[in-house]
């Protein structure tokens, strides 16, 4: 995991995710406060206030060229900024954490999968990764169904491990190792094969 300076655009069949713009700060005001995305995340606060998305997106680049961490904005393409995806870097340990949220008007959709698919590969064969993990709330199973999907496995659960608005929550700890991933898309290759060839 070197340090690099110019963050990567990455592509998927129906996104694109690139880096974020101080242009985008009041679509992530609007998208990240809405109270139900809020719910659903660790540290997104709600209400959501001024500025914050502003010094949030000036704290990324030299976050990135630091090695510390990359963040993208989600979005369809040629179409507006739906949510954000990124990864805290451990350079020590080669792991980094994962995490993700999206616009309500997007959920239930298979986007976060998507674009957490991509920012897998991009871990594992560009960063050259060794481990990926990410947690989420236990009273959120759908973000569980998107990490399952991804072939990430439950680790653990870390309870009441995080206090949200005033409630003790259980954080479902769960990941997956850059072999594993290897594994999982030589089957899926194969699957395609398969399908293609019959």
């Amino acid at each position: 995991m070197t340090a690099k300076t110019t963050q990567p655009t990455l592509s998927t069949e129906r996104l694109l995710l690139r880096p974020l713009a101080l242009a985008d700060a009041n679509t992530i005001q609007l998208l990240a406060g809405d109270r139900e995305v809020a719910d659903t995340t660790r540290l997104i606060p709600h209400p959501y206030p001024d500025g914050l998305a502003e010094t949030w997106i000036a704290s990324l680049q030299p976050r990135y060229e630091k090695g510390e961490g990359v963040s993208f904005g989600i979005t369809l393409k040629d179409g507006p900024l739906i949510g954000s995806i990124g990864l805290l870097l451990n350079q020590v340990d080669h792991h980094g954490e994962l995490g993700y949220w999206i616009g309500k008007a997007w959920w239930n959709q298979g986007i976060c999968t998507e674009a957490a698919a991509a920012i897998l590969g991009y871990a594992f064969e560009t960063l050259e990764l060794e481990r990926v993990f990410a947690n989420y709330f236990a009273r959120n199973p759908a973000s569980g169904r998107v990490m399952s999907k991804l072939g990430m496995k439950q680790e653990g659960i870390l309870r009441r491990h995080r206090c949200k608005w005033g409630q003790y929550e259980d954080l479902i700890v769960c990941g997956i190792l850059r072999g594993e991933h290897q594994s999982l898309n030589k089957a899926r290759a194969r699957k395609r094969s398969k399908k293609a060839a019959g």
